[in-house]
C-alpha cells in the first residue's frame, strides 16, 4: 500500500543561523495523516536506543517509499546531495516522547546531533494536534558550532564534557530555548501533517514543555515519525 502526497502540499525553504544548513518545513504532506495514526494506535510502541526519551514502533515501509519519492527531487538542489544515490533508512519509526524531565541524563538536556556524516538526512513528521511542541535548532555558545561534521566532532564532545561539570550547565529538564551552553537560532511549530527535513549534524532538539510531558498515547500524545536517511553514492 502506498502513501499519496497530499494535493495541497506546501514546501517552505528556510536556512538556519549564521552556517546557513538548509532546512525544509513541508505542509500538507500526506492525503491522508489519519491513515498512518490509526496504524500506530495498533501497535506496541516500547523503549528503543538509550538516548531517546520516550517510546518507540517500526513504521511501515511504505512510508519509507513515500519519503524517498518526495525526497529524491530535492536532494541536490537543497542538500547537495546526488540525486541518483541510494538512500538508506538506518531508521524509520513512530516516537511519543514520555520521559518526565527529572528522569533525564545530560546529554538528554541539551541539543545534539544523530551523526556528524554530511549525506545524512533526518525527518520528522508531526502526527498530533496538541500543543506539544516541535522542534529547534542551537548554536554552541564556547565553539560557535551550529553543525558538528566529522572534522569538529572531536573538539565538540571534549567541550561538551568539559561543559557538563559546570554547576550551570543545565536545568534538570528538556531544553527549550537558550540555556548557558547553546543559544536557539530557529525554531519549527509542531503542526499536524508537518513534515521538516535537516541534516543530522545540524545541533537540534525537541521543543517540550517540561510542566507538561506528554502522555503515551498515540491519540493524546506527542506522536510523530522520525526516520534518519543515508544518501549513499550511487556507484557505491
Amino acid at each position: 500500500m502506498l502513501i499519496q502526497p497530499h494535493p495541497g502540499m506546501r514546501m517552505q525553504v528556510r536556512r538556519l543561523g549564521v552556517e546557513q544548513a538548509p532546512l525544509l518545513v513541508i505542509d500538507q504532506a500526506v492525503a491522508d495523516p489519519e491513515r498512518l495514526v490509526r496504524k500506530a494506535a495498533r501497535g506496541h510502541f516500547r523503549p528503543q536506543g538509550a538516548m531517546f526519551p520516550g517510546l518507540r514502533l517500526r513504521a511501515p515501509l511504505f512510508y519509507e517509499a513515500f519519503l524517498e519519492r518526495l525526497l529524491r527531487p530535492l536532494l541536490a538542489e537543497h542538500f547537495g546531495l546526488p540525486a541518483d544515490g541510494r538512500l538508506a533508512f538506518p531508521m524509520c519509526h513512530f516516537s511519543l516522547v514520555t520521559q518526565p524531565p527529572e528522569r533525564l541524563v545530560f546529554l538528554q538536556r541539551v541539543p545534539h546531533i544523530d551523526s556528524a556524516a554530511d549525506n545524512g538526512l533526518a525527518t520528522v513528521h508531526y502526527l498530533f494536534r496538541g500543543e506539544w511542541g516541535g522542534t529547534a535548532f542551537y548554536r554552541h555558545r564556547a565553539t560557535g558550532y551550529e553543525r558538528v561534521d566529522e572534522a569538529r566532532r572531536d573538539r565538540y564532545f571534549a567541550a561538551l564534557q568539559d561543559e557538563s561539570r559546570r554547576e550551570d550547565a543545565t536545568g534538570a529538564g528538556y531544553i527549550n530555548g537558550d540555556s548557558a551552553l547553546f543559544e536557539r537560532i530557529d525554531s519549527v511549530d509542531g503542526a499536524f501533517n508537518r513534515l521538516v527535513v535537516y541534516r543530522r549534524n545540524s545541533l537540534h532538539s525537541g521543543n517540550i514543555d517540561n510542566r507538561r510531558v506528554p502522555p503515551a498515547d498515540v491519540q493524546a500524545g506527542r506522536l510523530s515519525v522520525n526516520s534518519f536517511i543515508d544518501v549513499l553514492d550511487p556507484g557505491g
